[in-house]
């Protein structure tokens, strides 16, 4: 692997996080409205064609963001649409996007089977 792709994919990959934690620290959004943002900016940028060339510049950078989760939705509804017509949209987002909701799901179970929970004093 090239240092090269490693370093654009960190740097835009850190610059989107880093938009995260200062809309946390200089708004009143709260965490889980910053994440339906960004989720709904990555559908938006894709729609307009611009979430494309980025993931083509910085690869997991721009992927393994919740802004990616949004292009994933997305390109799966496009998919969808051209695979099953307007049936698409319902089914084409959620095969889009299965892997990485098979894992978060996955690893949430883990967690709760591992960790050990403990009462807040």
């Amino acid at each position: 692997m090239d240092w090269w792709m490693v370093a654009k994919a960190f740097v835009v990959g850190g610059l989107i996080c880093t938009v995260g934690q200062v809309l946390i620290d200089l708004t009143k959004l709260t965490p889980a409205r910053i994440l339906v943002l960004y989720v709904t900016l990555g559908v938006a940028l894709t729609a307009v064609g611009l979430y494309e060339p980025l993931i083509e510049f910085a690869g997991g950078g721009a992927s393994l963001p919740l802004t990616g989760f949004g292009y994933a939705l997305a390109k799966g509804v496009q998919q969808g649409v051209a695979e099953q017509g307007w049936l698409g949209i319902l089914t084409g987002g959620i095969s889009g996007t299965a892997g990485g909701i098979a894992f978060a799901v996955t690893a949430a179970l883990l967690c709760g089977i591992f960790a050990k929970s403990k009462e807040k004093s």
